[in-house]
């Protein structure tokens, strides 16, 4: 019997260490988009972003958007693992973009 509590409690422990973890590292979709379109933002305002680039990453972002709410329509208005996965894999893509955009030669 006393394996067994060990074992329980192990798991409860591990289950609540794990929850804890990902909200205090993990960032919702939401929050990912504002920051990117606020970085966007800051490259029009300092020049970093041409007319063309920021075009680009706006259709970009808005196809994510397009992408997530037809997730979620198709998933009864949630997203599941998966869907979580590949939207922050597009939006990881769209940030390394905005980054390599603001930063290589071309300026307003």
């Amino acid at each position: 019997m006393t394996a067994r509590r060990f074992f329980a409690a192990a798991a409860l422990c591990t289950f609540l260490t794990s929850a804890a973890f990902a909200q205090v590292t993990g960032r919702t979709i939401q929050e990912r988009k504002n920051d990117q379109q606020g970085r966007i933002a800051q490259g029009v305002r300092s020049g970093q972003l041409t007319g063309r680039e920021t075009r680009n990453l706006e259709h970009r972002e808005a196809s994510v958007n397009r992408e997530e709410h037809a997730m979620r329509r198709a998933d009864g208005g949630h997203l599941t693992a998966q869907d979580k996965a590949t939207l922050t894999r597009q939006q990881n893509n769209i940030s390394r973009s905005i980054d390599k955009d603001k930063h290589n030669s071309a300026v307003r």
